[in-house]
């Protein structure tokens, strides 16, 4: 298992469009990815609703949490999809 924090940097949080794109990623590994937010909340990755609910705005800080067999490639693409402004 592995984590790391990263900031939220697109203007519109991980509303729709960024939620569907971070989900369509994390879909494509093994690995069970989520991600801590808040009070310690936690949202499903690989769920469109889970992360929609998790409310997460520009600016905010998420702690990916991923652990399985492709964890650290899974790690490296997400936190380049988050850093990017959901730019593809």
């Amino acid at each position: 298992m592995i984590t790391r924090k990263v900031k939220v940097v697109n203007p519109t949080g991980l509303h729709l469009h960024p939620a569907g794109a971070l989900c369509e990623l994390a879909d494509k590994y093994e690995s069970f990815v989520h991600f801590k937010y808040g009070d310690n909340a936690e949202a499903n990755a690989k769920s469109v609703l889970s992360i929609l609910g998790a409310c997460v705005r520009q600016g905010d800080e998420i702690e990916l949490v991923i652990d399985g067999v492709d964890e650290e490639e899974a790690m490296e693409a997400i936190t380049r999809l988050i850093e990017s402004g959901f730019v593809h």
